[in-house]
């Protein structure tokens, strides 16, 4: 059977593009601008990553393929017919319907933040109104569809928007969910510590050996190819504040936990206005994380404390919320793009559900 062709736009790391390759699609061409993201796509996925800005790449140079996958930021697209020269963003998302016209695939597979679906323009239309509008007008037939990938076996509360689009006049719909929260006739949501219970205690240069037999399926299968040893598995820095913090905050816990004679300001200034439910939260053991940011480095952004070790996960450890396998290495020119390359990834297995999905859609 002919591989079905794949050209990927803002690619990251690859992601989504290596569920693809895991469900036997030929990509064929993939862009992002970021050369430590690039780096990481061609050690792990494939040479076939080109490293530029989107818009000033010839888009005559892009192969023509059965389907685009990718998620250029959306949120500031203005009106159809016009541009915005002063908004990058903006520049982005018609970089997209470019190359989409000259690629003309059958399909198309759009990620983006929830934020798209409340998104307004200037005038107060909704910017997801006409992105819809501009596909159409290139022949698709539109899908909108919220996704949380803890439905699908990601031990990660992860929410993300999907546009899909396809030319057969077909509305496609959402793949059929794997797990969920409710105990029932689908299994239980992968919890964090079915995700990591296995690894060994973190090392000074990340590269350890594991020390038990995995536990779980989750960690069967994150386990698959390796050799019996696991990289990136290092502790973040931490300050002593961080530390003493730490120490009062439970599993599932966050800021609130921590005593007013021991928070800082900002957490003072965080419990007088309350919200943020996961700021200096720790995991909790028995459910999927909250969605992984940029910054899981970090004790005030997120929650990203182990469920109960006294320090922040590894990249290692966020690279399994996300569901990279452990053969996945990531490489990096400095400790910041280590974490930007993970927090945007979109999680593999769930690219491998969308490509497992729309299979049929090409028969």
């Amino acid at each position: 059977m002919k591989k079905i062709k794949v050209v990927s736009l803002f690619s990251g790391c690859g992601g989504l593009d290596y569920g693809f390759k895991q469900s036997n699609y030929n990509i064929i061409w993939a862009n992002d601008i970021l050369k430590d993201a690039c780096s990481t796509y061609a050690h792990n996925i494939g040479d076939h990553i080109v490293c530029g800005d989107i818009n000033s790449i010839n888009k005559n140079v892009i192969p023509k393929a059965d389907i685009i996958v990718g998620g250029p930021p959306c949120q500031s697209f203005s009106l159809v017919g016009k541009r915005d020269p002063n908004d990058e963003r903006s520049n982005m998302v018609w970089s997209y319907l470019e190359v989409l016209k000259h690629v003309n695939p059958k399909l198309f597979l759009l990620e983006n933040v929830t934020g798209l679906l409340s998104a307004k323009n200037p005038d107060g239309s909704k910017v997801l109104e006409h992105l819809t509008s501009a596909f159409q007008d290139l022949g698709y037939s539109i899908a909108v569809h919220k996704l949380n990938a803890a439905d699908y076996g990601v031990p990660q509360r992860r929410v993300r928007v999907f546009l899909i689009g396809s030319k057969n006049g077909d509305e496609i719909p959402a793949p059929p969910v794997t797990n969920s929260k409710e105990k029932g006739a689908l299994p239980f949501w992968v919890s964090v510590e079915e995700a990591l219970s296995d690894l060994p205690a973190t090392s000074a240069n990340g590269k350890c050996k594991y020390s038990s037999l995995p536990k779980s399926d989750y960690q069967q299968r994150m386990r698959i190819r390796q050799n019996g040893q696991v990289s990136l598995h290092i502790t973040p820095y931490a300050s002593e504040k961080d530390k003493e913090l730490m120490e009062h905050i439970p599993p599932g816990g966050n800021y609130q936990d921590v005593p007013d004679n021991v928070a800082t300001t900002r957490i003072l200034n965080f419990k007088k206005t309350g919200g943020r439910t996961t700021t200096y939260g720790r995991l909790s053991k028995d459910m999927p994380s909250y969605t992984l940011n940029t910054h899981f480095n970090r004790l005030n952004v997120g929650c990203n404390i182990h469920y109960d070790k006294k320090r922040l996960i590894s990249l290692r450890e966020g690279l399994r919320l996300q569901s990279f396998p452990d053969d996945f290495e990531v490489i990096s020119s400095n400790k910041r793009n280590y974490y930007v390359q993970i927090g945007n990834a979109v999680p593999p297995m769930l690219g491998k559900i969308w490509a497992d999905h729309l299979n049929k859609y090409f028969e």
